[in-house]
This record gives C-alpha cells, sequence and structure tokens, in this order.
C-alpha cells in the first residue's frame, strides 16, 4: 500500500446524452474489456471492465491477484479472509464489483461439508470504470488506450438497433418434478422441520441468446430494486433484481429488504388492484412474508446498535415487472467496530432466498433441487475503499456458462402451500426474463 508502482487511475468527467441504458449496454458490447459488470444501483449506471485486482474465495480459501497477489488457505472465516485481502489492494480509491454464488452461505460460517470447487465469491477491481448519473460520466481508467476508447464510445451518437425478443414458454417443462418437491416440503414444515423454504426450478434455453440485448430490453419490461449485466470468465448474467440483499453506507447505515408474498402483474390496472387486494388478505402470503421479515430484523440485530434496528414501509405492495410483492424495509446502524462484511454476513443468504429457519432450509434445498444453485439466490455486488456496501438479490435472471444457457425462480413455501399455485408462481416471475430473450446474432452452441 502507497508504492509510488500503484496503479492509479485518470480521471475526468465527460457529458453525455442520450439513454443511459442503451450508453452502458455500448460500453459492454463494444468496450475496450473482455470481462466486465453492469450495474444498476437508482439513478446510477456504472460499467467496470478489465481487472486491476482480483480476489476469489473456493473451499480451499482466499486469493488476490494483479496489482497484489497473496495466498490465505482456508481458515474458518472466509469473509474475513476476503476483508483482508481487499485491504491490500493497492489501487487509491478502489472500487470492486463482483458476484457471491449462494453456496457462500454454506462457508460463511466455516462448513465445507456441502461445497465442491466452485468460486464462492469473486470481486474485481476494474482497469475501467464509467459512472452514469443525471447527464453526466464520471470516467477513471488506468490503461490510455482503454480510456480513449470508452471516450469514443461516450461521444458516439445513439444507433438503437431493432431486437426483437422470442419469448420462452416457461409453464411446459417442470411441473411435476417442481409439483413433487413443493408437496414434501409442506410435509416436512407438517412435521416442523422448517417453517418456510425457497425452492426453485430451472429452465433450460436451447438457443443462442444475445445477453446485452436482453438486457436492454429486459431492463425497459421490469421495473427492479437493482439490475446487472456481467460477463467474469465463464460465467455471464444479464438480471433485474427484485430486492437487495442488504446496502451499507460509507457512514454505517444499513439496510436489508424482504420480499415475499407475490402476485400477477398485468397490463389490466384494474386486475392488478384487484390481485394487490387478494394478496394483502391472503393469510398464507401476509404469513410468509411476515416470518421473513421477523428474520431479517433479528439478523440486522446482531450488527446494529441496540434500538436502531426499524421496519419501514411493512407490507407495501411492490411491482416488479411481471410480478407485486410485499415489500417491507428493514435498516439499523452498525455497533462499533463493526463493518459492511459483518452486516452482510449476517443478511447473507437472503431470507427470502433460503427460508426459515435457514440451515433447516439450506438442507431442504440440498435435497429438493436438481443441482446447485451458484449465482441463483446470491448476489452480485460492490464494495469500496470507504466501507460502502450494495449487494442486489440474484433473482429475474437469465445465466450462460460454457455453452449452456438457463433460467431459474422459485417461491417461498408454506405450511398452507399448494403445489399448483407455487408452480404458477415461479412462471409468472420467469415471465420477467423469459419473454425478453434477444436471439444471438451468431449461433451460439448449447447443451442438449
Amino acid at each position: 500500500m502507497g508504492s509510488t508502482d500503484a496503479p492509479r487511475y485518470a480521471e475526468l468527467d465527460v457529458g453525455f446524452t442520450g439513454d443511459p441504458l442503451a450508453l452502458v449496454a455500448r460500453l459492454a458490447g463494444s468496450g475496450p474489456h473482455e470481462d466486465f459488470v453492469v450495474y444498476e444501483d437508482g439513478g446510477t449506471w456504472s460499467y467496470a471492465g478489465g481487472a486491476l485486482a482480483e480476489v476469489r474465495l473456493d473451499r480451499h480459501g482466499a486469493t488476490l491477484d494483479g496489482a497484489a497477489t497473496a495466498r490465505l488457505p482456508w481458515d474458518g472465516d472466509p469473509l474475513g479472509q476476503v476483508r483482508a485481502l481487499l485491504a491490500r489492494v493497492p489501487v487509491p480509491g478502489w472500487r470492486a464489483y463482483g458476484t457471491a454464488a449462494f453456496e457462500l452461505s454454506y462457508a460463511k460460517g466455516g462448513d465445507r461439508a456441502h461445497l465442491d470447487d466452485e468460486t464462492l465469491l469473486h470481486l474485481v477491481v476494474p482497469v475501467s470504470e464509467v459512472r452514469l448519473s443525471a447527464g453526466r460520466a464520471h470516467v477513471r481508467c488506468a490503461d490510455q488506450t482503454a480510456l480513449a476508447a470508452l471516450l469514443d464510445l461516450l461521444a458516439a451518437p445513439d444507433a438503437p438497433r431493432v431486437q426483437d425478443p422470442v419469448a420462452l414458454d416457461v409453464r411446459q417443462v417442470g411441473r411435476e418434478r417442481y409439483c413433487a418437491s413443493v408437496a414434501a416440503a409442506v410435509g416436512e414444515i407438517a412435521e416442523d422441520r422448517l417453517q418456510k423454504v425457497i425452492l426453485s426450478r430451472l429452465v433450460e434455453v436451447d438457443r443462442g441468446v444475445d445477453l446485452v440485448g436482453t438486457y436492454v430490453l429486459g431492463r425497459r419490461g421490469n421495473t427492479p430494486a437493482r439490475s446487472f449485466l456481467l460477463r467474469l470468465g465463464a460465467l455471464e448474467a444479464a438480471g433485474f433484481s427484485p430486492e437487495i440483499v442488504v446496502s451499507v453506507t460509507a457512514d454505517g447505515v444499513v439496510a436489508s429488504q424482504p420480499l415475499a408474498g407475490t402476485r400477477a402483474l398485468t397490463p389490466d390496472p384494474a386486475a392488478n388492484q384487484r390481485l394487490g387486494e387478494e394478496l394483502l388478505a391472503s393469510q398464507k402470503e401476509v404469513y410468509e412474508h411476515a416470518i421473513s421479515v421477523k428474520v431479517g430484523n433479528d439478523e440486522l440485530l446482531t450488527v446494529c446498535e441496540p434500538g436502531s434496528v426499524t421496519v419501514r414501509g411493512l407490507m407495501s405492495l411492490e411491482q416488479r415487472g411481471s410480478v407485486q410483492h410485499l415489500a417491507s424495509r428493514v435498516t439499523g446502524r452498525l455497533v462499533s467496530g463493526a463493518d459492511a462484511w459483518d452486516a452482510f454476513a449476517a443478511v447473507f443468504p437472503a431470507v427470502t432466498a433460503s427460508g426459515v429457519p435457514k440451515e433447516a432450509a439450506y438442507d431442504a434445498i440440498r435435497r429438493h433441487e436438481p443441482e446447485p444453485r451458484g449465482l441463483y439466490g446470491g448476489a452480485v455486488l460492490t464494495v469500496d475503499e470507504s466501507g460502502a456496501l450494495d449487494a442486489a438479490l440474484v433473482l429475474r435472471t437469465v445465466y450462460r456458462a460454457r455453452g449452456r444457457t438457463w433460467l431459474r425462480a422459485g417461491a417461498g413455501i408454506v405450511g398452507q402451500s399448494e403445489p399448483a399455485r407455487e408452480f404458477e408462481e415461479t412462471c409468472e416471475k420467469l415471465d420477467s426474463v423469459a419473454r425478453f430473450l434477444v436471439p444471438a446474432q451468431v449461433p451460439v452452441r448449447v447443451r442438449a
């Protein structure tokens, strides 16, 4: 740290005109870096390309590569190792972007029994970063050639291409298996083995998909809390997150956002109002939401100042693309000595993607789902040197890796759940992505 040889960013502000969504998609699709993360947080769109430094975590330990290097063998505190490696990043004012797999939930307490060799967390401090907000682009770049390419892209006129999606019918596959899993989980709940579990199903996409085009059309057709588009090594994803896992400001204000309880969102306002009223009146949906909020509240109590944890907007209705949810926001202030990684460890994975109690839910998920989740139910996140962190829950996403493309969605199972209704809920959620799949311009080989 502090070496005169440490990478440094050239920084400048430039104006831009047009749609920031189209512009950030242009940076992703035509920019100078093969690997990138696009992240939307409120009114700010960020593009992060290339890697000055990378932190990776798996069952063997954590590594830092790039501007500095270090290897930390597994010691039972994986997020503590991530914190320690980020402290060694020799880039002034660094901000990292990356992913956390759902299976990090098993490892964060030291348990490796259910892990294979997958990457659990991957963070990148980029070579280039562009943040778009209110007609201004703040550009940071540690490479002059990449900087020139980015400035050219920012100055180029908008040239939108017509992109027609080909919708995927998600109702024709997986019904029997999913309904059987739901019925089994309802039986386990009746035996008091757990109170709630989110069970997901996977839908294969049997054609090539233009992920940048899908991201643009999907973002225009959704109303997410966060959105993201990424290519990190073999993993690609485009998603429209309905909620955050957790956010932490530089001065220690922490928030989570449980969404649980779902009805469809249709083109008919009168039907939406009726469905929203039905949602608010449903004993099953209100119970599902209430136990999720209680867990979210209890988790923040472990890392926040006494008396600071508050539930705001209890059971308000939030529209998220193809569905509407019961939503609440739990906020607090970190206790002295705690940081963003403590908050992330307390909350991850989101209760709305796991269940109650979490350990029992993990066991049910492993038994009833066809394969590990990977990024589904995990997080796309940003963290920076100031201590701020923002983690989007990975749902409503299209995934691609090693020639395979797929969608995945789940539903919250409680004692009153009916398998057919839970299957339909997964379809309603899948439609938030399945309606916007843009065919690839060049054929992509997919797994049968």
